[in-house]
């Protein structure tokens, strides 16, 4: 590609996982878009967009990658985490079971990423759909999410409702906060990701999954 098109900036590539319907497709166009749909597909595969912001006296272009819940795409991972420079996890406050499986996706993520150094490598936490209590009486108990975050290298953490635009902008701030300490020279260009899944794949969405 030319490099007279491309894009002269900082560019941080900031992968969401977990769990189908946690939320993070939703949370992604929530804090792009300002929009918000209770009825948003299954992500096949993987998606991108980008939101351009302000940290400081620098412009950053933060590129959002927005991956699929379902187990049968994790294999994908490798292809889309490399060059990460921050990844978000996202669980359901009031789901145990994704919360539960944020071991495999903070896990599969480290090895498949290709990190220099894992250990260093910013995590950021969301408890996502806090709207559905108000913020009371979650079936995930704040003090195991707190052991959790510790037990990791103090990841932080947001509880967040994409739907009421609860903590969204904050949490991505901090993302991208962390995402510069541990940026990788790249430009923004990005090969198509169109052909990751098949068509018969993308034919078998779930209507009404709020990924």
């Amino acid at each position: 590609m030319d490099t007279s098109l491309r894009r002269k900036r900082t560019l941080l590539k900031v992968i969401l996982l977990g769990d189908c319907g946690v939320g993070k497709t939703a949370l992604m166009n929530q804090y792009v878009y300002k929009k918000f749909s209770e009825h948003y597909k299954s992500t096949i595969g993987a998606d991108f967009v980008t939101k351009e912001l302000q940290v400081e006296d620098k412009t950053v272009t933060l590129q959002i990658w927005d991956t699929a819940g379902q187990e049968k795409f994790q294999s994908l991972g490798s292809a889309f985490y490399r060059g990460a420079d921050c990844c978000v996890l996202v669980y359901d406050v009031n789901a145990p079971r994704t919360f539960d499986a944020l071991n495999t996706w903070h896990d599969d993520f480290s090895r498949q990423a290709d990190l220099n150094n894992p250990e260093a490598f910013p995590f950021v936490l969301l408890g996502n759909k806090i709207d559905l209590h108000d913020g009371q009486n979650l079936t995930v108990v704040e003090e195991k999410v707190k052991e959790w975050c510790e037990g990791r290298g103090n990841i932080p953490y947001f509880q967040t409702s994409a739907k009421q635009n609860y903590n969204v902008e904050e949490a991505f701030l901090c993302v991208a906060k962390i995402a510069l300490e541990n940026e990788h020279p790249q430009d923004l260009y990005v090969p198509g990701i169109s052909d990751s899944v098949s068509e018969a794949e993308q034919q078998q969405r779930s209507p009404n999954c709020v990924c």
